[in-house]
């Protein structure tokens, strides 16, 4: 089996979203850097100048703490190795585990998704988007139809159609047919609808005699003796018996209570009961049912249903505004209008969605936490480090900011206590 192959994502060179606001936290901190060596060069001209300085050297001090901080986050500052820095990086693994565990405790736990579904009205949603979808959003119901296309066009036609085809005739042949027609023709009988029938055979009959004529001639006469065929007796033996059969239709025709035709009652009613109840009956029905479905014919008909199945499923997803304007969109309307009225219907809806999601939860949430904290350690450090610092890199850059600022009234508030205290 084929699976899907998912490419491990690399770290790209993207302009960093941060990129701006770290150029002025940095532009800052030189900024403050030169301010602090022209203040100590001049600080003897005034005593103001003194202020300026204790400002400048404690942002500069604020600043330069900050940039270590974020930057040990992500790297090691300067490239150093030193101890406690590039935290992110080495701790990757532990973050994906942390990160998993995270969403098993918070998200992925039967509990959890059942408080949370219990207050989701799936079934409402669905009816109302099914009664107006073009209120709904186009987006999604054209990116949804693009999906189904794609996926119908993209497997492989032969081996599905394959599999449909066996899929119908497994289901075909796992259908006893012997009771369901038995039923049929007792419901039949019983009310009195087996009557056309029995007219349609009796008449079917008649006609057939009368177009076969000639040969009943020849029958008798080819049987007569040669006496017969001399007196002429053959031709009058011939016509007594057409004419009795004749008459014969004709009563049964007309008398549903004729007794050949009493007998023919009868034998329906075995035949309905047999199929019900004898074995080896139903056993000769299944084998011509087997025998039908077998039958290259009979392949050739399912496949063609199948190809005329997807064909329209096809025509429905491409242009879903179409599909939704016919037969199939007024059901589909009908359908979201008994969601929202129906609320004893919308409670099942509902119950089922919601047990279903926390069977899945159950059945499939390890896994998904699983491959949360393999995807994350499948990531290469510069990898995590690029996306984390996406992430939260413009906001580190804002404290770099705030740092440097702070630092600095810090260092002007303690430099006015000491001058004047």
């Amino acid at each position: 089996m084929t699976l899907l192959r998912i490419p491990r994502p690399r770290a790209v060179s993207a302009p960093h979203p941060a990129r701006g606001i770290r150029l002025v936290a940095t532009g800052m901190l030189v900024a403050m850097a030169v301010l602090f060596i022209t203040a100590r060069a001049t600080v003897h001209l005034h005593p103001a100048i003194g202020f300026v300085q204790a400002f400048a050297e404690a942002a500069m001090v604020g600043g330069l703490a900050d940039w270590f901080a974020v930057t040990a986050l992500f790297r090691h500052p300067m490239g150093l190795p030193i101890p406690h820095t590039a935290i992110i990086p080495r701790n990757k693994d532990r973050i994906g585990d942390t990160l998993a565990l995270f969403l098993r405790d918070n998200f992925l736990t039967p509990a959890v998704v059942a408080r949370r579904m219990r207050g989701m009205d799936v079934a409402a949603a669905a009816g109302r988007f099914l009664a107006s979808p073009s209120e709904g959003d186009g987006r999604l119901r054209e990116g949804a139809s693009r999906l189904v296309a794609d996926i119908l066009e993209a497997l492989d036609q032969e081996r599905l159609g394959g599999m449909v085809k066996g899929a119908i005739g497994q289901r075909l042949r796992a259908i006893n047919i012997g009771p369901l027609a038995g039923q049929a023709i007792e419901a039949a009988m019983r009310d009195g609808r087996h009557a056309p029938v029995m007219d349609g055979i009796i008449h079917w009959a008649d006609r057939t005699l009368e177009a076969n004529e000639h040969l009943i001639r020849q029958m008798v006469q080819e049987r007569a003796g040669k006496v017969l065929r001399w007196t002429g007796l053959d031709e009058n033996l011939a016509n007594a018996i057409l004419s009795g059969l004749r008459k014969m239709l004709a009563d049964m025709a007309a008398d549903p209570g004729h007794s050949l035709r009493l007998k023919a009652e009868e034998g329906m009613a075995k035949l309905a009961f047999d199929l019900q109840f004898d074995l080896e009956m139903q056993a000769k029905v299944a084998k011509i049912r087997d025998e039908i479905v077998d039958n290259p014919a009979m392949q050739r008909w399912i496949e063609g249903m199948w190809e005329q199945a997807r064909a329209g499923l096809l025509r429905a997803v491409r242009d879903p505004g179409k599909a939704m304007a016919g037969r199939l969109g007024e059901a589909l309307r009908q359908l979201g209008g008994t969601l929202q009225q129906e609320a004893r219907l919308r409670l099942v809806i509902n119950r089922f969605v919601r047990r279903a999601a926390v069977g899945a939860t159950a059945n499939y949430g390890d896994a998904i936490v699983r491959l949360v904290s393999d995807t994350v350690r499948g990531w290469d450090a510069g990898t995590v480090t690029s996306r984390l610092e996406n992430a939260v890199g413009r906001d580190l850059q804002y404290i770099r900011v705030n740092g440097t600022l702070v630092g600095g009234l810090v260092g002007l508030a303690i430099h006015t206590v000491d001058t004047f205290f």
